[in-house]
């Protein structure tokens, strides 16, 4: 070994345990530790509360949201946001409805308002959004997932941004739903699609067209 590579060895070395170091005596960024530990605490009691267990669907509020039975963080009812996949949204006063919102909404609401399903959470995900909703898969009555019917019927995207324990398998629903053009995906145009979506769909477009 050269006398330059071993003196950067030496100094990757220095480096590492000095970190090593900074961690254990907790002078590097400790709320990054209460964040994974309140994460995790969050996780375990919603998992005890609700996995596996089943609930009256009270409100559908668009495809990919919903309201169980239940009191949840001094709320009458528990809202839920269905993992791994975005729905168009009905909006409200401040936004826009998104085309295919009411399609979405209806479906879901055919297929699971007042109905008794299961709950099922995913540890890769966490058990709650930003907005402090519940994460879930949601099994209907017939052992049919929500989340994967609107998706491989064309009500839903797969939500690209964040990762779960079926992000592949959601992939390829919304890639079998696009291929057959069912539902949304028979007309929607890149305009029309969420934000996040639009970006991801210029940014494959550019890249397509530089290779």
């Amino acid at each position: 070994m050269s006398r330059r590579n071993r003196a950067v060895l030496i100094g990757f070395t220095l480096i590492g345990t000095a970190l090593v170091v900074l961690f254990d005596r907790g002078f590097v960024s400790p709320r990054w530790s209460d964040l994974l530990t309140s994460r995790g605490q969050t996780l375990a009691a919603d998992w005890a509360r609700y996995q596996g267990r089943s609930f009256l669907v009270a409100r559908i509020v668009d495809g990919d949201t919903l309201q169980l039975d239940i009191p949840d963080l001094g709320e009458a009812a528990a809202k839920v946001r269905l993992v791994g996949i975005d729905a168009p949204e009905m909006g409200g006063a401040e936004r826009q409805r998104m085309y295919y919102a009411e399609e979405a909404t209806a479906f879901a609401r055919g297929v699971a308002l007042g109905k008794h399903v299961t709950v099922y959470l995913d540890r890769q995900a966490g058990s709650r959004d930003r907005y402090r909703r519940l994460l879930a898969y949601v099994q209907l009555p017939d052992g049919r997932f929500l989340n994967e019917e609107l998706l491989s019927r064309g009500f839903a995207y797969a939500d690209l941004r964040f990762k779960h324990g079926y992000y592949q398998k959601y992939v390829q629903l919304e890639s079998g739903a696009r291929a057959l053009k069912e539902g949304l995906w028979a007309g929607v145009t890149p305009e029309q699609m969420p934000a996040w979506r639009q970006k991801r769909t210029t940014s494959e477009s550019d890249s397509d067209g530089n290779d």
